[in-house]
């Protein structure tokens, strides 16, 4: 999600001991003199940490970056390397294709709040490809993260009314819908059995420590069980059984906050008026002065079965609350899951979740309960190139009742309090993780954070190296052994910048082309590292950003380090969510608030200043599908 930070509160006030403190006093003053030279020795990709078990490029498919890099650009189009093709596929506004509810989007956004929510949700964001048959047919799951109110109603915010309200509501959440692939073109499926909106009001289930706790009880709904709706919706994953997680990112901003915040609410950045959104003027529920605990009913990771569009979705508290950009899964040697996760915001955290019990057969329905019982961790970059995962349950690490966590639902509800206290790494915007399987590398983009070693911020530490990080970089770590392990070695696979700028925080160390603030991240079937960037609109062709006027997506060689551009995006738009059929023969991609202005919120009166993608018209979020004009493996 694209975010102006110069206007965010940072919600992290704890003091855990800066990595820095820890190691050598001079490590900053040499990061700070000569960042260029001494990433090659101390941080430097492919050469901190042996890269012993990687993947040469594999045999009969071609060169791991097999296309000419695409030249930056601030065209409103997508831009991609010759010889491939796009084709736009599900837009904002398009039906999703359930039976007897189809209704046509209207340009002029006059839309009803109950025909959006048979429609496209706003600003597509994670997604994932599930086979019905193979790579031809399939359901295309994605996540609407949240709305641009300007864009979404005529007049946008003026004349607010509970019409609004409600339309934006379900103009965000969760799309599944069906496609297929005629030959030359893909096209979405209508009417599809499979076709089912997920959104802002829709009934989930409370599952593991925390459902029941006082904490998640309301009026409403005094089993504190079920609640109604997610929101926020960014990054993803997906289980081996067939099921879509999607995660609940700055769920604070749609709640109005008291005038005096206490300290569990302002540790979630809860503030008078939230984000501006205005739910609570005509839905009570997101004022907390009139409902205290419906704020604590998200910020969870919620399982959506997309095979089944009568179950019911769930939020599985067990992996903890935070503002959760994805959650990424994969399996341990025995058969048990890990969950990795990370927390879009300034100063936050790393996570992962370890199951219990290992994958059962049968899929969703022999799994239903597996990610309500396992062991959550936090991350600790130790110097040195070391780190550890500390165990965030009840009774161990000082969390404890006489520190506010009696019971396990405790430590779930306030995970952000909890990594407060065991001393875990604060991060510079820990957002997409993906790993890689055949070499056991688990990457995780840290987008930027411009704050770090400002006056009153925390310094810079081993794992987050720069002063005024507006550039971001990608860390990665090797567990030492299982992906369940507790401890891990550690590096940074690319500092992201620009080498021909002045400030040194700013260069990076990218070897081929430049980039700045990556988040979506995915590892392809090839070992080929997947990476777009959030670029804000407010800083997009500005200052450090100058020579960058669009996001773009961009393909890395893990075995040599190589980044080259693959994608460049249309005006005022995120790259985000990226996935591809099993042949790897198309590609899908989503583009996120094409025409966002500097301010984040459109004037209804000229939405489209600054783009009109894709239509030539109101700018809209969409799907793309990319293959290859000759058929051939996307990137080779």
């Amino acid at each position: 999600m694209a975010k102006d930070f110069s206007t965010m509160d940072d919600c992290n006030p704890s003091h855990n001991q800066s990595i820095h403190d820890l190691s050598n006093p001079l490590r900053r003053t040499i990061l700070r003199g000569g960042l260029a030279t001494t990433i090659s020795s101390l941080l430097a990709p492919l050469g901190a940490v042996s890269l012993s078990g990687c993947s040469t490029t594999p045999t009969g498919i071609g060169p791991m970056l097999g296309f000419k890099s695409v030249t930056m650009n601030d065209l409103d189009t997508v831009t991609v390397p010759d010889g491939y093709r796009v084709q736009v596929l599900y837009r904002w506004g398009d039906a999703v294709g359930i039976a007897g509810n189809m209704p046509a989007y209207k340009s002029d956004a006059s839309n009803t709040a109950t025909e959006q929510e048979a429609q496209a949700g706003m600003h597509h964001d994670g997604i994932h490809y599930f086979p019905l048959d193979g790579s031809q047919r399939g359901l295309l799951v994605m996540n609407h993260e949240y709305t641009d109110d300007g864009l979404l109603h005529v007049g946008g915010m003026q004349n607010w009314s509970a019409e609004k309200v409600a339309k934006a509501q379900v103009a965000m959440g969760v799309s599944v819908i069906e496609i297929v692939n005629r030959g030359n073109s893909w096209e979405v499926v209508r009417p599809s059995r499979f076709a089912r909106r997920v959104t802002a009001t829709t009934p989930i289930l409370i599952t593991g420590p925390a459902r029941g706790h006082a904490r998640l009880r309301t009026r409403d709904d005094a089993s504190g069980a079920v609640v109604l709706g997610t929101v926020n919706n960014c990054a993803h994953g997906f289980t081996p059984w067939g099921t879509y997680l999607t995660c609940e990112e700055n769920f604070n901003g749609y709640f109005n906050g008291p005038d005096k915040p206490d300290a569990d609410q302002a540790r979630w950045g809860l503030k008078k008026g939230g984000a501006g959104y205005r739910w609570h003027e005509f839905d009570e529920r997101f004022d907390v002065a009139r409902h205290p605990n419906e704020y604590n009913r998200f910020g969870w990771v919620v399982e959506i079965d997309p095979m089944d569009p009568t179950s019911t979705p769930v939020k599985r508290t067990a992996l903890g609350r935070a503002a959760h950009e994805g959650a990424h899964v994969t399996q341990t040697r025995d058969g048990r899951v890990v969950v990795y996760m990370g927390e879009d915001s300034r100063f936050e955290y790393i996570y992962k979740f370890v199951s219990r019990d290992a994958v059962r057969p049968g899929g969703a329905k022999a799994n239903a309960d597996l990610l309500d019982h396992g062991t959550l961790y936090v991350a600790r970059f130790n110097a040195g190139g070391r780190g550890e995962w500390i165990e965030l349950t009840q009774g161990k690490n000082g969390l404890i009742a006489e520190r506010g966590f009696a019971s396990q639902g405790d430590v779930v509800i306030s995970t952000r309090q909890a990594s407060d206290l065991v001393g875990a790494t604060k991060m510079d915007r820990p957002e997409w993780i993906a790993s890689d399987a055949k070499t056991g590398w688990v990457y995780c983009t840290l987008t930027n954070n411009a704050t770090r070693g400002k006056p009153g911020f925390p310094g810079v530490d081993a794992a987050n190296p720069r002063v005024e990080n507006t550039m971001g970089n990608i860390i990665r770590w090797k567990e030492d052994g299982d992906f369940a392990a507790t401890t891990f070695v550690w590096n940074h696979f690319v500092m992201a910048g620009n080498p021909v700028l002045d400030r040194a925080d700013a260069k990076g160390n990218a070897k081929g082309d430049q980039l700045g603030s990556p988040d979506g991240l995915w590892v392809d079937g090839r070992g080929v590292l997947w990476i777009e960037t959030d670029i804000s609109t407010s800083t997009l062709g500005k200052g450090d950003y100058a020579a960058t006027p669009n996001n773009g997506m961009y393909a890395a060689d893990t075995t040599t380090g190589e980044i080259r551009r693959f994608l460049v995006g249309p005006r005022g738009c995120e790259l985000t969510g990226v996935i591809m059929t099993p042949d790897m023969k198309s590609l899908f991609v989503n583009i996120q608030h094409p025409g966002e202005p500097a301010s984040e919120r459109s004037n209804p009166d000229e939405v489209m200043k600054v783009s009109t993608w894709p239509d030539k018209a109101r700018p809209r979020s969409a799907t793309i599908v990319i293959t290859r004009a000759d058929g051939g493996v996307i990137g080779a």
